[in-house]
């Protein structure tokens, strides 16, 4: 019987097993990422910054940082309403559907930023202005 000789493990392919089994990411996988990072920036700079568009812009009221969000649309509606805004007022100004608009209001009441004045009639709570 002859004796098979053990073939040699190199340290590379040690290390690639280890790096692979524990997930550690190689330079290759570091490159990459940062070639999609500098993708996104660019796409981003050429959008002049703007991520998110709000459905319908809120009339003639000038938009703000805050209403880039569809809860700052519709804050916005509510603020300026002296006597609360309703539903179909709140919809008409923002153009969301009445399901997106529920979630919203029911978000933003359960966070206490609003709060029901009547049945269908929302009002700003005045510590979150």
């Amino acid at each position: 019987m002859t004796k098979k000789k053990a073939k040699a493990v190199s340290v590379d392919s040690m290390f690639k097993a280890f790096m692979k089994s524990y997930e550690i990411p190689s330079k290759q996988d570091i490159d990459k990422l940062s070639a999609k990072i500098d993708r996104l920036e660019k796409l981003i700079k050429q959008s002049g910054g703007k991520t998110m568009k709000v459905a319908a812009a809120v009339d003639s009221e000038a938009l703000d940082k805050s209403d880039l969000t569809a809860s700052g649309a519709v804050l916005r509606v509510i603020k300026n309403s002296r006597q609360g805004a309703d539903f179909a007022r709140i919809q008409a100004k923002t153009g969301f559907e009445d399901k997106k608009l529920r979630n919203i209001i029911f978000r933003l009441n359960k966070i206490g930023k609003i709060e029901r004045k009547t049945r269908g009639i929302y009002v700003m709570i005045p510590e979150a202005e």
